[in-house]
């Protein structure tokens, strides 16, 4: 990655550390830097992040501007989206990429201290709300969201888990402020409670619940796709630098547009990029990123997206985290329009992949599709030592899942997979004949 991002030199004038930031920055001919805030190993920002600076995609359009400055890029990466909202409301930060709720936040902190921030493109989106699922131990016998009255559950507040959370106990009749004993808790610190047994559960965003159960630390409990509610990540920029240097972050907007043609073309590829960069499991990348992944990749603004944002603030503002929040006047897509041209509508108009079965054989560079989930274990059960990972689609919700972690449900010849266990109890229930068997049994009988 060092190779092909432009990490820029400690300037001697700190009003040139955000482009946008000072009158005279590069006003003059002088080098002008952006910098630009993104979270690693938040995988669902990786077109306007890591995929993003790894490519040098962005650099390679500003080189293309030649309007008489030259460029840098400061790429500063962060766990969270709290930091990045601090750093553009102080002027140090350009362009930042983040989650759902903590773009509300962001929103709401740019218009209270007078430094207005704009939502100008999305990244990654589940329009079930699939990104976000709860956890429990491997040995829980925790199996329904009931189940959680009175426990213990680690999540992050303000994040768009905690919002599935919220939401997941409150369709279940259980208050989310009395019914369990709330832990708010970095991702980090919250997978190290679960595994100590300090909580019962953990509430989180892509990628802890996949890396987790991909590492045998947990099993999911809770798929946020039952909510049927979207979830997205996005980027948001200062208005002051986007009024002042449009074309830098036409730039930009260019630069994620090719970022994702080119996930989207070699998901595998990019998964391993991104693996690399973040120390994550490439197989847990490709469970979001991949081809038929959890997530879907596309900067335009869609109507559902911004829908669901809308929504989102009650739950901040329950939370006293904001108050009201103008959806409407964030949303700003006049720059991705023009980045994007005759395009735009395209993209608009596409919808996710259908969900399907996959296979990734060991020492690959493509995955392999089938049509059914009983097809992929036939061809997994006869390649057994030749498997690097399996993924399968959620029968209900189209969530995809480790199938060695998945819940199987036999239902005469047909094996259906499905994330959690009370889906597939609910299957069970209104199927007579229907039953849960075990991923070994599975196999046997697909084989």
């Amino acid at each position: 990655m060092k190779h092909t991002a432009v990490v820029a030199t400690v300037l001697l004038l700190a009003p040139l550390t955000a482009c946008g930031g000072n009158a005279a920055a590069g006003d003059d001919g002088s080098t002008v830097t952006v910098t630009v805030g993104y979270q690693s190993k938040t995988i669902n920002t990786v077109t306007a992040g890591t995929l993003l600076r790894s490519l040098g995609y962005f650099e390679k359009q500003l080189k293309s501007l030649h309007d008489g400055h030259t460029y840098k890029v400061d790429w500063q990466d962060y766990a969270t989206g709290a930091p990045i909202t601090a750093q553009m409301t102080a002027g140090k930060i350009d362009i930042g990429s983040m989650g759902d709720f903590p773009l509300l936040i962001n929103a709401a902190r740019g218009k209270q201290l007078g430094k207005p921030t704009r939502l100008v493109s999305v990244t990654g989106y589940n329009l079930r709300g699939g990104l976000n699922t709860i956890v429990t131990s491997p040995g829980s016998d925790l199996a329904s969201l009931d189940d959680l009255r009175g426990k213990k559950v680690s999540t992050s507040v303000g994040s768009a888990a905690d919002g599935t959370l919220v939401r997941a106990l409150q369709r279940a009749g259980i208050d989310p402020d009395k019914g369990i004993e709330k832990l708010n808790q970095q991702p980090a610190v919250g997978a190290s409670a679960l595994s100590a047994g300090s909580a019962d559960a953990l509430s989180q965003f892509v990628a802890w619940p996949g890396l987790l159960a991909y590492q045998g630390k947990a099993k999911a409990l809770y798929d946020g796709a039952e909510l049927d509610l979207p979830t997205f990540h996005g980027v948001t920029a200062r208005e002051d630098f986007a009024k002042r240097r449009p074309p830098v972050l036409e730039a930009f907007l260019k630069a994620q547009a090719e970022a994702t043609d080119y996930l989207n073309a070699h998901p595998v590829g990019a998964a391993e990029s991104v693996a690399k960069a973040t120390g994550l499991p490439a197989e847990v990348v490709y469970l979001y990123n991949g081809a038929h992944g959890i997530a879907t990749f596309d900067p335009a603004i869609k109507p559902q997206l911004v829908s669901a944002l809308k929504k989102d603030v009650s739950v901040l503002k329950a939370a006293k985290l904001t108050g009201d929040v103008d959806v409407d006047s964030f949303v700003d897509d006049q720059y991705v329009k023009k980045a994007l041209g005759s395009d735009y509508a395209g993209r608009l108009a596409l919808n996710p992949p259908a969900s399907a079965s996959e296979v990734w054989p060991k020492g690959a560079s493509r995955t392999q599709s089938f049509k059914t989930p009983a097809e992929l274990l036939a061809y997994v059960s006869a390649h057994k030592d030749g498997v690097r990972a399996a993924y399968v689609p959620d029968a209900t919700t189209g969530t995809l899942w480790f199938a060695d972690k998945a819940v199987w449900v036999a239902d005469g010849d047909e094996l259906l997979p499905f994330v959690a266990p009370e889906t597939a109890q609910a299957y069970v229930s209104a199927h007579g004949g229907a039953r849960v068997v075990t991923y070994a049994e599975a196999l046997e009988r697909a084989s």
